[in-house]
Formats: structure tokens, C-alpha cells, sequence
């Protein structure tokens, strides 16, 4: 709770300084704002396999965006704000949760509401606001996005290196949390399921389009937030390094780094080789509202790029449960991520078991850009498989795997037009006594920027 007041404290002196010289410019600074936004269309469908008396076929289509205005920056000082909506146009029987609010029904929310101060190379902006950080993140892969409320000093002071100091608040899960079924009477496994793909341990179903507090929405208690701190450093030719901590207080500690590095091939010029590694180590702390945490999750990916072609390879370890965490709940060696974030080389579209303990996966993935016959159109094909131990704390043993695609088509004729066709067939994603659980689902969707 210090840290908050004393950001906020911070932030305030920034406001007052700078209102002190704004009363001759005040009104240009509002009618030299900006206006912009999206609109999005979202259709989906999503057949599962099974027996025709179990079959069920679900899917939805919605319309919404977001309207954001900024206003112009007076001696460093702006603001801004941005108002999210997701509606429904149709829908079967067995509707699709993860385009609507609670219930499925329609909402919409004031998501931003900022102000920004910069000087020289510092900025600091504090409010509602999107993130996109490795283990805090927007997630924007459906209708509405994760958003936070938070207060977020950036420094780029010294050469080829960006500094990030934060503190977060509140958090508001967006439409895509509702692909899992966490909710307060919901078994261990489904509850791991959704904490480990980037969601709330405790209701992940009915905690959406409202700002709750970081810690209620993760684990039903409330905390005095995350504090962040990272560095990223460019100042090697084709290498970048990031580094970055959050200490969520009395739930637990989360350490990210990662580098990427890419070269010349010696042999042939063409050929334009690249690598990644990434590691995550999380420790609970203080009241360890989470439980017991002990965690960690290694991955390496590597890649080569021949013109407009891109071929990778990428695999994760995580660390196994005993048969005592097992019965804890599965938590302990298990990767949580509650707040949105999901960096892992060798996540599926859909198929995010990378992070439950004692789990294997691999990814590969190709792509082919068209812009050299003329069109703006990217493709995407990958394959994952995930290899869970027996003590996962997700049903029994067994792998899981998905392949997808992805299609991504900007038309010339219309500018900052985004069409989108994307398919994901996920096989094994849950077992039972009573079989395999598996689907086959569609995507297609329009976003139009202005």
C-alpha cells in the first residue's frame, strides 16, 4: 500500500507542475487531441467431437471495438480514454462465452482512462490502461481485452536500454478468460486449467468487464498489488535481452527473462538463422494466498528465415509435482498466470498445457508472407503436442495437441482493413474415465482501424 501512495504522490506532482503553465493553452490541448479506435466483427464455431448423443456445437458473432480519444500534450502533460464494447448479432442454441460479458450478455466498459507525463526520456502514465508485459498482458484474442488499472514509470536514459518501474492495482479480465471454466464449485483441475492459461484460480467465468483487485480476481483475497521492474537491452547487434520481475504481495514472486539472438548464415546467404530462450521461476511470498509455489518453466525455440518463408521449432519443460502437490491441488510446480500473460514459445491458438507441472510440449510452426506476388496476405500452419506427467493435477496422464492455422489479409482497395480466417483443432485437451475431449473451430474476423 506504500508503493501505491507514494506513486500516486508522484503522479500528482507531475499534474501540478505542469497545471501551472496550462491555463493560456488549455483549450488547445483538447481540440488538438486525436480520435481513433477499431471496429471488430468476431464470428466463431466450434464443433466437438464425441458421440452424436454428446456431440455439441456452439459459436457466436458479435460486433463491437473500442473508441479511444487522446488529448494533445501540454508542457509533457495529456490524457486519455477509451471506451470498450463487445454486442451479439446471432447466435446457436449453445451460444459461444468468450465474445460476452457475464451470462453472455452484451457490455461495455470505460477501459482507459489515463494521464501520461513525459520528460526527456521519461514518461509515466497512471490509470486504466492496457499492458503488454510477459506475465501481465492485454491477451486480445477475443472481443475485448484484458485491461489494468496501473501506475507505470518507463526511463530511456541510457543508450540501447528501456527501464520499466510499476505498480498494479486492479484487473479487468476481458471476454477471452471465459474460455475457462473456473468458477467457486469447480474441480481442482479446472481451476489449474485456467490459472495456468492465463486467468483467475478461483472464477474465471463471472469476473469479466468489471476492475477487481489483482489479488481478489486471482485468488479471492485481497492484496496490496504487483509491483514490477524490468530492463531491456538492444545495445548487442541481433540480440535483445529482457529481463523483468513481479512481486504479486502475499501471493507469490515472478521472474522472466528472455533473449533472442538471430545471424548470418556463412554457407548461405539466404538462409537467416535465429534462436530464443525463455525462463520462468515463481516463489510464493507472504500469505501465499496461492498456495505453495515452487516453479519453474525453461523453453528454447529455434528458427530460419529463407525471403518471405519462416520455419521454427520450439520446446518447454516444466517442473514436475510430487504425488503429496498432487493432492495440494496441483499448484505447486505449476506455472500460474492469472493476470493475462502468456509468453510461452509453445503455446497452442488454444492449447495452453505448457505451463501445467510436469509438462513436455514442442511447437512447430511455418509461415509464408505473399507481398512479393502482390498481396498483403501472411499465412500460418503449426502443429503442438503437450506431454503431461501422472502428477499434473489435470486429469489422468496423456498428451494433448493441436494444430491450427492462421490467415491474415489486408486488402489494398480498403486501408487499415484487417481480415483474419484462423482454425484451431485441438485433440485430447481433457481425459477422463469417460474419453477424450477435442473439437474442431473456425474463426473469422474483421477489424477496421481509424
Amino acid at each position: 500500500m506504500k508503493k501505491y501512495i507514494a506513486l500516486s504522490a508522484v503522479a500528482m506532482s507531475f499534474v501540478v507542475a505542469s497545471s501551472l503553465n496550462a491555463a493560456d493553452d488549455l483549450n488547445g490541448m483538447f481540440s488538438e487531441g486525436k480520435a481513433s479506435g477499431q471496429v471488430r466483427m468476431f464470428y466463431i464455431d466450434r464443433e466437438y467431437q464425441g458421440s452424436a448423443g454428446n456431440r455439441t456445437h456452439r459459436g457466436a458473432t458479435a460486433i463491437g471495438g473500442h473508441l479511444k480519444y487522446e488529448t494533445a500534450e501540454l508542457s509533457g502533460l495529456s490524457f486519455g480514454a477509451a471506451f470498450y464494447t463487445t454486442n451479439e448479432l446471432d447466435s446457436r442454441k449453445t451460444i459461444d462465452a468468450t465474445l460476452f460479458g457475464k451470462d453472455s450478455d452484451n457490455y461495455s466498459i470505460l477501459g482507459e482512462a489515463y494521464f501520461q507525463y513525459k520528460s526527456g526520456k521519461t514518461t509515466f502514465k497512471g490509470g486504466r490502461q492496457k499492458l503488454s508485459t510477459p506475465m501481465l498482458a492485454d491477451d486480445d484474442a477475443r472481443m475485448i481485452p484484458n485491461l489494468f488499472e496501473a501506475y507505470v514509470l518507463t526511463n530511456k536514459d541510457i543508450a540501447n536500454t528501456t527501464f520499466t518501474l510499476g505498480h498494479v492495482t486492479k484487473f479487468a479480465q476481458g471476454t477471452f478468460g471465459r474460455a475457462y471454466s473456473a468458477t467457486p464449485t469447480a474441480t481442482n483441475a479446472n481451476k489449474l486449467l485456467s490459472a495456468t492459461a492465463g486467468y483467475s484460480y478461483v472464477d474465471s467465468l463471472n469476473q469479466v468487464g468489471s476492475f477487481e483487485n489483482v489479488g481478489t480476481y486471482a485468488f479471492g483475497e485481497k492484496t496490496d498489488g504487483i509491483t514490477m521492474a524490468s530492463a531491456t537491452y538492444t545495445g548487442i547487434q541481433n540480440l535483445k535481452l529482457d529481463l523483468w520481475n513481479y512481486y504479486a504481495h502475499d501471493i507469490m514472486n515472478i521472474i522472466y527473462g528472455e533473449a533472442n539472438f538471430s545471424w548470418k548464415c556463412l554457407i548461405i546467404d539466404a538462409l537467416k538463422p535465429y534462436a530464443g530462450m525463455q525462463i520462468i521461476k515463481e516463489d510464493s511470498v507472504g500469505d501465499e494466498f496461492g498456495g505453495k509455489i515452487d516453479s519453474t518453466y525453461a523453453a528454447a525455440k529455434f528458427g530460419v528465415k529463407v525471403e518471405n518463408f519462416d520455419f521454427s521449432f520450439a520446446y518447454s519443460k516444466t517442473g514436475d509435482n510430487s504425488a503429496a502437490e498432487l493432492a495440494d491441488g496441483g499448484v505447486a510446480n505449476a506455472i500460474i498466470s492469472p493476470w493475462g500473460g502468456m509468453p510461452a514459445y509453445t503455446q497452442g491458438m488454444v492449447t495452453r498445457h505448457m505451463f501445467i507441472a510436469g509438462t513436455d510440449a514442442a511447437k512447430v510452426a511455418v509461415s509464408y508472407n505473399f507481398k512479393d506476388m502482390g498481396a498483403n496476405l501472411t499465412t500460418v500452419a503449426y502443429y503442438t503436442e503437450f506431454d503431461m506427467d501422472a502428477n499434473s493435477g489435470y486429469g489422468v496422464e496423456r498428451t494433448a495437441s493441436e494444430a491450427g492455422f492462421d490467415a491474415i489479409y489486408n486488402p489494398q482497395v480498403v486501408k487499415n482493413l484487417q481480415l483474419r480466417l484462423r482454425g484451431n483443432f485441438p485433440r485430447g485437451f481433457a481425459e477422463s474415465a469417460a474419453g477424450k475431449t477435442g473439437w474442431d473451430e473456425y474463426r473469422f474476423i474483421m477489424n477496421y482501424n481509424f
